[in-house]
């Protein structure tokens, strides 16, 4: 196994806003205990390939309803590595829970975005047989996954990452 990444918490300020950004104006004491018991990503058990990432408030979900996330995570890693998110394998599969863009994709790069590569994940339960899903803040709702990736011999990339969804877009 190589060790090419770390999660860390982004700013507090940082996590407030994106916070606000899905919750709504919020009271302070809130916010606070929330950013305190953020927990980072981790693996279950050695053979592990996925780190469990935590809800920061309480969800429920009804059949058809998606809700986006702040983590208040950011993953910085080596060039040539990307951090693929997925539904946690049993919520998938009890709930039809689905990332709301197939699969989550982190680039390295991210982590220097002006947002402080603050990762949100946006998810939906697609339950066909009329599952309500419920978790507590600081439950395990997705997992990320390091992978190595390539790139063409003739690739010439040259661009610099600004920011998240659709910031990357090539011409």
């Amino acid at each position: 196994m190589y060790r090419i990444a770390e999660f860390e918490k982004v700013s507090f300020e940082r996590f407030c806003e994106g916070w606000e950004s899905v919750r709504g104006k919020t009271d302070a004491d809130t916010l606070i205990r929330a950013f305190e018991a953020l927990s980072l990503p981790v693996r279950a058990t050695s053979g592990s390939a996925g780190y469990d990432f935590y809800l920061p408030f309480d969800l429920v979900l009804h059949p058809g309803e998606s809700v986006r996330i702040p983590t208040g995570i950011r993953a910085r890693m080596e060039e040539g590595w990307v951090l693929m998110l997925f539904p946690r394998s049993g919520l998938g599969f009890k709930y039809r829970l689905q990332m709301d863009n197939t699969v989550g994709v982190i680039d390295s790069d991210y982590y220097y975005s002006d947002n402080e590569g603050h990762i949100f994940a946006a998810i939906t339960n697609d339950s066909r047989q009329e599952k309500v899903l419920s978790l507590k803040a600081g439950d395990a709702f997705m997992q990320g996954v390091f992978m190595p990736f390539g790139i063409t011999e003739s690739d010439c990339a040259a661009g610099r990452r600004n920011g998240g969804f659709g910031s990357t877009s090539a011409k």
